[in-house]
């Protein structure tokens, strides 16, 4: 073992002398090596930071996994309220602590430059869990927002803007003829997508239902929405609709569905994953080409230096293993460099903003499986580059060679 490990240190020490020595050339037969491991990291991270940014907007929209929604339509002539009721009590049964309705309106607001339609969702507290909806400015709903005289909201940054970006503490207010203009107070701005430019604001169901007109409230159509452990989705999605069916009674309909990207498909990032990586291959592969053909000239100069090794006593392994070791020491400073070129380039403010696209509270640092990768696939580039070029040079005869 000790041998073994003498001869691969001293493999190394002998092929990063020969980098050393002839470091002109290589680092122009490593420029295409060290752009194809940058290219190739930074598409592995490029595709695992639009991943998440593409799972947690899905989320934001259709819920986290297991999410399941349910539309309550009660029989005959129910009393105010019974579906919300039966929604209430099916929660208690089941335990399930992450549950909210969902109540789409649409109203005029009186803005400072005038009344504008604005989109409203009337929703509980754990929507904003449920969703993963994240806070810019503000706070989200608390404890006891719904007993509040002037009922608070949440807008949207199209929204916020409108009433001409306010500082929060000074409880900025609007007025809708919705809620017979009643005055609302903006506690938080939450964050959308760019291409949302419209102004939407969300309110308590529970305030709302004070705040609306009598019976109105009842009159809108509300989804309820749950999140369950995915591994008990399927069961749990079965029993909730058997006891909803149960409490609302005869002639009622009850459908409960999983709304979650998780039922359309698994992982909708795996087709832009695989692209890349196709990419990043194809990256790689003409940069493993161009080092080969350059090794191998190389090796054709050397080979009166070969050959009077081999009549020194040098094996046919020693001087296997040294040559290939030379590509393998070149290319893994090259997979470094590409890394962390790799790295400036993808955490570059406007690089993050363009994939996330502000949907990612706290963009991660770089991944450390694409800096992995990369340098795996360097290494890995550099053996095989180095195997033909090892092969010929063992090939040498060294009588031959010495006459050369």
């Amino acid at each position: 073992m000790t041998r073994f490990l003498t001869s691969l240190v001293g493999a190394v020490a002998e092929a990063w002398q020969e980098v050393r020595v002839h470091r002109g050339r290589v680092l122009l037969s490593l420029v295409g090596v060290t752009v194809a491991v940058s290219a190739l990291s930074a598409s592995v991270a490029v595709t695992e930071l639009a991943q998440r940014a593409v799972l947690e907007q899905a989320e934001s929209s259709s819920g986290r996994p297991f999410t399941m929604s349910a539309n309550l339509t009660p029989g005959g002539t129910p009393p105010p309220g019974a579906a919300d009721e039966a929604w209430f009590e099916t929660l208690d049964r089941f335990d399930i602590s992450y549950a909210t309705r969902i109540v789409n309106d649409y109203a005029p607001v009186q803005f400072p430059d005038g009344v504008a339609d604005t989109s409203m969702i009337f929703v509980d507290d754990p929507y904003a869990t449920l969703h993963r909806t994240r806070m810019e400015q503000g706070s989200w709903f608390a404890v006891g927002d719904a007993e509040r005289l002037a009922p608070a909201v949440v807008v949207n940054e199209a929204f916020w803007e409108r009433i001409g970006s306010p500082d929060l503490a000074t409880h900025p207010t609007v007025t809708s003829s919705r809620f017979d203009d009643a005055t609302l107070v903006v506690i938080g701005v939450y964050a959308s997508p760019s291409w949302d430019t419209e102004p939407g604001l969300m309110m308590l169901a529970g305030s709302a239902a004070t705040a609306l007109p009598p019976g109105a409230f009842d009159e809108l159509m509300p989804m309820y929405e749950m999140w369950v452990p995915p591994a008990a989705g399927e069961e749990l999605m079965r029993l909730v609709q058997s006891d909803l069916t149960a409490r609302l009674g005869k002639g009622a309909t009850v459908d409960v569905f999983r709304t979650d990207y998780g039922a359309f498909m698994d992982d909708p990032t795996a087709v832009l994953r695989m692209l890349t990586l196709g990419i990043g291959a194809v990256i790689l592969l003409l940069g493993a080409l161009g080092l080969l053909n350059i090794a191998l000239v190389t090796v054709r100069q050397r080979i009166r230096e070969i050959g009077i090794r081999r009549s020194m006593g040098a094996t046919s392994s020693r001087v296997f293993f040294s040559v290939l070791m030379e590509s393998v020491v070149a290319t893994a400073v090259a997979g470094v460099v590409g890394v962390m070129l790799a790295v400036l380039i993808v955490k570059l403010p406007v690089v993050e903003e363009f994939l996330t696209q502000g949907m990612v509270a706290d963009p991660p640092a770089f991944p450390m499986s694409a800096a992995v990768f990369g340098l795996v696939a360097a290494t890995a580039v550099g053996a095989l580059a180095g195997l033909i070029p090892a092969i010929v040079a063992v090939r040498v005869k060294p009588i031959d060679a010495i006459r050369i």
